[in-house]
């Protein structure tokens, strides 16, 4: 390892960074909390934000000292960012371990393009409309409609993967030992967080999958959409109730993996 990379690595398992990273974890937290606020507002009618991020980032700089509590969640994402892709250069081992922290560094990234954008413009874009720009652009090109469809198919694999990683409890790994009552009430969370986030996902994926079908860009949306897809179904706004509240214990989760996440 050369120096630069030595020191790389020091700076990444500093005591600054870990808890930093910590701090990112909690903002995690309330980002997905607030999602899930607005959703279950969305579920019983009173639902005036977006039950994304965008809508969770104007609701934070709705607040009082909004925009201080919106620069320490850039700090906190930067950090997760910083702390993801220490770990895909210099921790992990294994080819999928290293794409999976990547892909989170990308996710921290455009979180923090988003909390900054709202900061210095006062105003963050759609998910939903960036979802089916984005869409409508790749759908454009060659072949257009055989990437759009694969990467449905990505999202929707995603969302196999997230089901099967609460109901593995394989969430622990990354988790530090803990007395046993906590170790219960986590994996209570994780178990309804990440099957809440996995059928969020595999219905995006499907959404997906459809625009490349239909050749239709506006088929694919955002979380707003897919949640909102929830309350059209036969069970009506309970089904995204209850989504909503897998949503909310996931903050909870994060919460706690603030504490105890290995880092």
């Amino acid at each position: 390892m050369s120096e630069a990379e030595a020191a790389a690595r020091r700076a990444a398992d500093s005591p600054a960074m870990d808890k930093l990273a910590r701090v990112g974890l909690v903002c995690r937290g309330v980002l997905y909390g607030l999602i899930g606020v607005l959703a279950v507002q969305i579920a019983f009618g009173g639902g005036g934000q977006q039950a994304d991020k965008s809508g969770a980032i104007s609701t934070v700089a709705a607040l009082p000292f909004g925009a201080v509590i919106l620069w320490v969640m850039v700090v906190g994402f930067a950090a997760l960012a910083l702390w993801q892709a220490s770990e895909a250069i210099f921790g992990a081992h294994k080819l999928k371990d290293r794409i999976e922290a990547g892909s989170r560094v990308v996710v921290y990234v455009l979180i923090c393009a988003a909390l900054l954008t709202m900061l210095l413009t006062g105003k963050t874009g759609s998910d939903d409309k960036m979802s089916q720009d984005l869409t409508g652009k790749l759908l454009s090109l060659p072949a257009g409609q055989v990437i759009v469809g694969l990467i449905g198919l990505g999202i929707l694999g995603l969302g196999i993967y997230w089901v099967r990683y609460g109901i593995k409890k394989a969430f622990r790994k990354e988790l530090r030992p803990m007395p046993p009552r906590a170790g219960a009430v986590m994996n209570r969370l994780g178990l309804a967080g990440y099957l809440a986030r996995g059928v969020i996902a595999g219905l995006a994926g499907v959404f997906v999958i459809q625009a490349a079908i239909t050749f239709d860009p506006d088929k694919a949306g955002g979380i707003d959409a897919t949640l909102r897809a929830f309350a059209d179904t036969p069970a009506g706004p309970w089904l995204l109730a209850v989504v909503a509240l897998g949503l909310l214990l996931f903050a909870l989760y994060c919460l706690g993996e603030a504490r105890w996440r290995r880092t």
